[in-house]
């Protein structure tokens, strides 16, 4: 005899009677268990496989994207090799001769987005003449105040995906250069090589051209030209030529140097003739700092001042004779008794700082030794200075 399941709903809220409406459509007020049993398989089925197809879906997708990331030419993220890579520079010097220069310090990286970065430290600055660094360091990059320049680039994985069957890729980047406070964009024609599965190198295929002027230091390449009493070109070029290694595969932490420590220069103490070159250089940087009618050293001096104080302690058996000076504006007496003070201020500052007192000596002479006519504004700053000698005794 057929067994029959009757459904009461008559003493149900309308809340459970809704509820109870829609499980209608599945199973009838009069149903056989054995059907019941079967639509509720059958439903079980169809859940198991669309959960299936769910995690097969989800499973390739996820497979896509890992196998997508280790295809990608930046995985793992990529450090400069700096002892196998080169940074130079071209300068043109009285309209003839090209002199050849280059940076002993400089560390990079590439992240996995392509991000590369590569900061270079400008006291690192190699000319392969002693003074002719330092020069550059002080008079021209100035790098107590500016030790460091930066260059940005942000790489398309897209344009090197083919690099692993090529080996050899023409690109060209797009580069933003950030030097003396002042970032200005560049483009070049590069070479990106696979020299194995762990390093890349990447290199210009011809010089970069950049001016002076889009850094704002025409004023610096002049100060050069004093120094050196040469006419100088208003622009350079620079080559490079980078080795970067696959961070997986560096089993030693990549040092960053301090640019303090980065001068290519004699360790320990200077020569007498070595102290006497820098501190003729140092008197032409224009960078200790006065209000006007005023012998208060301004705080934006003090990076400077604590170069000067590194190079004296390098000279330990010198004395350093500082010396004021001024434009001829105003009177005489006026600029006298300014040149004086202005000596002694820098003098006191030196010795706050570490120099010992018995070693430094200041002396005013006002507007009696010009090093330039009166007659134009810049003129009137180069008059305006402080000036270092050593002695010995």
């Amino acid at each position: 005899m057929e067994q029959k399941v009757v459904l009461m709903i008559d003493n149900q809220s309308p809340s459970q009677r809704s509820a109870f409406t829609q499980s209608a459509a599945k199973f009838p007020l009069v149903a056989d268990p054995r059907k019941i049993a079967q639509r509720i398989g059958q439903m079980r089925t169809q859940l198991v496989r669309k959960l299936s197809g769910a995690a097969i879906i989800i499973g390739a997708c996820l497979m896509t994207q890992v196998a997508s990331a280790q295809d990608s030419p930046f995985s793992g993220s990529w450090m400069l090799d700096t002892k196998s890579s080169v940074l130079s520079f071209q300068t043109v010097k009285n309209n003839a001769v090209v002199e050849n220069s280059k940076f002993a310090s400089f560390t990079g990286q590439i992240d996995e987005s392509g991000l590369a970065v590569v900061k270079v430290q400008l006291d690192s600055v190699d000319t392969t003449i002693d003074l002719r660094n330092v020069r550059m360091r002080f008079l021209f990059f100035e790098t107590f105040d500016f030790p460091e320049a930066t260059v940005t680039a942000q790489l398309d994985a897209a344009a090197l995906a083919d690099l692993k069957a090529k080996r050899h890729i023409p690109y060209k980047i797009r580069f933003t250069l950030e030097l003396h406070g002042i970032k200005s964009d560049f483009e070049v024609d590069a070479i990106v090589t696979l020299i194995s599965d762990t390093r890349v190198s990447v290199s210009s295929s011809m010089p970069i051209p950049i001016a002076v002027k889009n850094f704002g230091m025409e004023e610096n390449v002049r100060k050069l030209e004093d120094a050196a009493k040469v006419k100088i070109l208003p622009s350079g070029s620079v080559s490079f030529n980078f080795v970067f290694e696959n961070a997986k595969t560096i089993t030693t932490e990549v040092a960053v140097v301090e640019p303090k420590s980065t001068a290519v220069e004699t360790k320990g103490n200077f020569s007498g003739e070595a102290c006497r070159g820098r501190f003729e250089i140092l008197s032409r940087t224009g960078a200790i700092y006065f209000r006007t009618n005023s012998a208060k050293v301004e705080a934006d001096s003090a990076p400077f001042l604590r170069a000067v104080s590194e190079i004296a302690q390098r000279c330990p058996d010198l004395k350093i004779m500082i010396s004021g000076h001024t434009d001829s504006d105003g009177d005489a007496i006026s600029n006298q008794r300014l040149s004086e003070a202005r000596a002694e201020a820098v003098r006191k500052h030196l010795a706050d700082i570490g120099i010992s007192s018995e070693r430094l000596r200041s002396i005013g002479y006002g507007e009696n030794r010009p090093v330039a006519a009166n007659d134009t504004p810049r003129n009137r700053g180069l008059n305006r200075r402080i000036e270092f000698s050593v002695f010995e005794g």
